[in-house]
């Protein structure tokens, strides 16, 4: 007799459905599996995504255009010109960039003294445009005493609460801040404190001090420039495509660079990195389990159909027909199990837990993780690319899973079988 090949697809599904119980068992622990998996992984993405927003709205944003050396020597000598700046701000509003960007600020940074009545402390000084910052920082909403910056202030500043402490500052004091001027000497500034911020993190609430950007380049003499143009886009997985289309879009001007936030904030990569290293490790640890359940329930089906397998092979079947049979078999039960799971485990999380999943009683809500203040509700985020790559796993797993079973069903000698009772 010739055995077809589509013939053998049905052959698998029925040996599916007459081990009904043992089928039913492995697929739902494999859904489980995979349900679980769908929700880590939404739940690990969300919380990356929220500690990137975090670092590039208190950092240089996704995208930073810097001078060239700004980033590694802080020095003011390496800011962008006023012709730079506005270089950089018309690439921002080109088509095909124009879309993607959130928001922009344009910052002059410097470091300098900050000095009370008896003592001093170093500070990053930064000067900013109070409409823009409020919104893109949100350091607007971290006020604990007085206010925020607004745009008609101009000898005013908002500090952090462990420098106000340290310089015995209050609302309505006075402070005067140092810094290298742009003909490089040091130049003082007498400022008026305006707020007092809390952010939770030690070297921002000790270290910066924030004043109108229009004073700032007063009192430096550089009027018109920047040291950082910080960009906001969609979302810091789009971030990459747009580092590059801002690179194309400046050019090869040697006066302006463009960095990426990876770039500008490497210590926060790396730890997004080493918290991916250890969902893989869980997840190595579920396909791990979910391959055996396959390896086991599909081997048991073929030892225990020594005789039936026997009689196929006497009816014509090949061994290469029999492997397929077998094969089949696993992957059927892994495709339906992967594809049931991932909508299980999408579906619950959106229903259960699409406005986020509240951590506020497990840790403090000023708790910080490499220079970024962790929000203490994460809210899942799906990806489609991450939706394809695990059920690709999955698929992956079953068939790698079924091939010793498959294996052992060639290996079935067709005389010895015959004489097997089931």
């Amino acid at each position: 007799m010739t055995v077809t090949w589509t013939v053998l697809p049905k052959l698998a599904l029925r040996n599916v459905r007459r081990q009904a119980r043992r089928s039913l068992l492995t697929g739902s622990a494999m859904a489980i599996g995979v349900a679980v998996l769908a929700f880590s992984r939404a739940l690990g993405d969300g919380a990356h995504e929220d500690w990137i927003d975090a670092g590039v709205r208190m950092g240089s944003g996704h995208i930073a255009i810097q001078g060239p050396g700004y980033h590694a020597s802080k020095s003011i000598d390496d800011r962008l010109g006023p012709d730079g700046v506005a270089q950089a701000l018309g690439v921002l509003g080109q088509p095909g960039v124009a879309e993607r960007v959130q928001a922009y600020a344009t910052r002059f940074e410097v470091q300098g003294l900050a000095l009370g009545a008896t003592t001093a402390r170093p500070v990053m000084i930064s000067g900013v445009d109070p409409t823009v910052e409020e919104h893109f920082s949100r350091l607007g909403d971290r006020v604990v005493e007085g206010r925020y910056l607004e745009p008609g202030d101009r000898l005013h500043a908002y500090v952090g609460e462990r420098l106000a402490e340290r310089l015995q500052l209050r609302v309505g004091s006075r402070l005067v801040l140092n810094a290298q001027g742009a003909d490089g000497e040091i130049a003082g500034q007498f400022v008026r404190v305006v707020g007092i911020f809390k952010t939770g993190l030690p070297e921002a609430d000790a270290g910066v001090v924030q004043i109108p950007l229009g004073t700032a380049h007063e009192w430096l003499g550089v009027d018109g420039a920047a040291t950082t143009v910080a960009v906001l886009v969609e979302s810091g997985w789009v971030a990459g495509e747009m580092v590059n289309r801002v690179r194309d879009a400046v050019g090869e001007r040697d006066d302006i660079a463009v960095m990426s936030w990876q770039e500008a904030m490497p210590e926060l990569e790396a730890a997004i990195k080493v918290d991916d290293w250890g969902d893989y490790v869980f997840h190595i640890i579920l396909f791990a389990i979910i391959a055996l359940a396959i390896v086991n329930t599909v081997l048991m089906s073929v030892l225990y159909r020594t005789r039936e397998f026997g009689v196929l092979r006497a009816l014509g079947l090949t061994k290469g027909q029999t492997a397929s049979v077998v094969m089949s078999e696993g992957i059927i039960l892994t495709v339906v199990s992967g594809v049931l799971g991932m909508i299980v485990g999408v579906a619950v999380t959106w229903i259960f837990f699409r406005n986020g999943l509240d951590y506020s009683a497990l840790m403090d809500s000023d708790f910080n993780f490499s220079g970024v203040v962790l929000d203490t509700v994460i809210v899942p985020t799906f990806r489609m690319q991450q939706v394809v790559l695990s059920l690709g796993s999955i698929f992956i797993i079953g068939v790698a899973a079924s091939m010793y079973p498959a294996y052992r069903a060639t290996r079935i000698d067709v005389a010895e079988a015959m004489k097997f009772e089931a």
